[in-house]
């Protein structure tokens, strides 16, 4: 009897000029600047490469950037050297690079073991006084990105798939988003200090995708505190973590 999991399938963006904005978010939010010598960078989960190519193009900052995927889906491959994997577990030594991006990787690794091992697998290649992004669907959203359904990941997890069935979206509910309580469970228990900075990311984002509009303006004065007491609503958690 063949008992193998459904096969999930890659949800990578693949615009390009949305992969520059999210990776000039991402050099604000872990406040990147210049330094003595290159900035060794890893990618999970490139998608297009977009991320990948503008840290490892930057003009001020030197960054020597890798980029790792279950699948080569990639738009542009300059600036940075690129590898296929399987798994969670990563091609690199211990204590090899000062910044790790995962963005919207850990929903698609697995189950909460797969999840554990992706950030375990950080922490190792993470240098003590690195700094790493994280960016998980929110399960609280009221449309599940990957499937444009509502209430999909409100859903116990028995459930998600046969409400895809039933919709006639997918054979399969391959994600796993998250919540707050669990991606800062997960992250604790990796091991490392973390914020949550679903606040910064909002006003960056207003303010990178609609310079000068009004709702911007908006964002850009609303108190910080209102921000953080709507931050279990976010659409998308962002971290911003540490080895402790």
């Amino acid at each position: 009897m063949n008992t193998a999991l459904p096969t999930r399938r890659p949800h990578a963006v693949l615009d390009l000029p949305s992969r520059r904005l999210k990776a000039q978010k991402i050099e604000r939010l872990l406040e990147l600047e210049p330094a003595d010598k290159p900035i060794r960078m890893l990618e999970i989960g490139c998608g297009t490469g977009g991320i990948s190519h503008y840290f490892g193009t930057h003009p001020d900052l030197d960054c020597e950037v890798d980029a790792v995927d279950v699948i080569d889906q990639r738009k542009i491959s300059s600036g940075y050297r690129f590898s296929l994997v399987s798994g969670c577990k990563l091609p690199f030594p211990d204590a090899s690079f000062d910044v790790v991006i995962s963005n919207h990787v850990i929903e698609h690794v697995g189950g909460a073991d797969q999840q554990r091992e992706h950030l375990a697998e950080i922490h190792r290649v993470m240098k003590p006084d690195g700094r790493g992004y994280l960016a998980v669907p929110n399960r609280w959203q009221l449309v599940e990105p990957h499937y444009r359904l509502a209430f999909l990941s409100w859903l116990p997890r028995h459930w998600r798939t046969p409400y895809l069935k039933l919709l006639r979206r997918g054979d399969f509910y391959d994600c796993e988003p998250l919540t707050v309580t669990q991606i800062e469970e997960l992250l604790e228990k990796a091991g490392f200090g973390f914020y949550n900075a679903c606040a910064a990311a909002t006003r960056l984002t207003f303010e990178l995708e609609c310079p000068g509009d009004f709702k911007t303006y908006l964002v850009q004065r609303m108190p910080i505190a209102v921000l953080h007491a709507v931050g279990r609503a976010i659409p998308t958690l962002i971290y911003v973590f540490r080895p402790e």
